[in-house]
């Protein structure tokens, strides 16, 4: 199991040595960085869980730090800063960070604000079990245990077969299928070139997926060859 590692970014030393001192205690790795530009060349180089930053920082501060991380990662950051005022711890949040503290502060509230973001961040990114084989799509939910469909929060009601015919293209997005393809997938039987079951049960399922009021093609016709998902 790899170890958790903490980036820390101030341009004063002793501050950083503090932390990294506490925070090592408890177990993690830590990565110092003197400015922003060291800051961002750390995260691109380690695999960085959490990210303790200094605000008025050479070169790109902590707010501009936060700016780019948030382009790329979702890891959860921390400001400490010797900005007290509301307006700064606002515009803190506001940027992306996930919590504030201000200098001078607690080193062991500081650990125990860092335990609590890595517990929140672990909780967010658990995969649910119930919901591992769901596949999304804009505001599509198709849940394959239940067999269920929901359409921007609403539940669509499908037959066995729209259910199924929609399940297979959607788990093979913007892949086409002919009509005998999704026949034989579907039906497990020899397709007919005199049936049209496909192409009905396609257009009943553009309906109830409201296709013909918002225009939201979900299923797509490829004129010659057949249908696919772009969802």
């Amino acid at each position: 199991m790899k170890p958790t590692t903490i980036l820390i970014a101030d341009d004063e030393p002793e501050i950083a040595d503090l932390i990294a001192l506490h925070l090592e205690r408890e177990g993690y790795r830590t990565v110092k960085a003197a400015d922003g530009r060291e800051a961002l060349q750390a995260v691109q180089r380690h695999a960085i869980d959490l990210a303790i930053l200094d605000i008025m920082m050479p070169g790109a501060d902590g707010y501009e730090v936060t700016r780019l991380l948030r382009e790329r990662y979702s890891l959860p950051i921390i400001f400490v800063s010797a900005k007290t005022s509301d307006m700064d711890k606002i515009t803190g949040l506001v940027m992306g960070a996930d919590d504030y503290m201000t200098k001078p502060f607690n080193p062991m509230e500081l650990v125990a604000r860092v335990n609590a973001q890595l517990r929140r961040a672990t909780r967010l990114n658990r995969p649910n079990p119930e919901r591992a084989n769901v596949i999304e799509a804009g505001g599509l939910a198709i849940d394959p245990e239940r067999r269920t469909v929901e359409w921007n929060g609403e539940c669509v009601e499908l037959t066995p077969k729209e259910f199924d015919i929609l399940y297979f293209l959607a788990s093979h997005p913007r892949k086409v299928f002919s009509v005998e393809h999704i026949f034989r997938q579907v039906w497990g039987e020899a397709y007919y070139d005199s049936s049209n079951t496909v192409m009905v049960h396609i257009r009943t399922l553009r309906k109830k997926l409201g296709e013909d009021a918002n225009k939201n093609k979900l299923i797509k016709t490829v004129w010659g060859v057949g249908y696919a998902f772009y969802g």
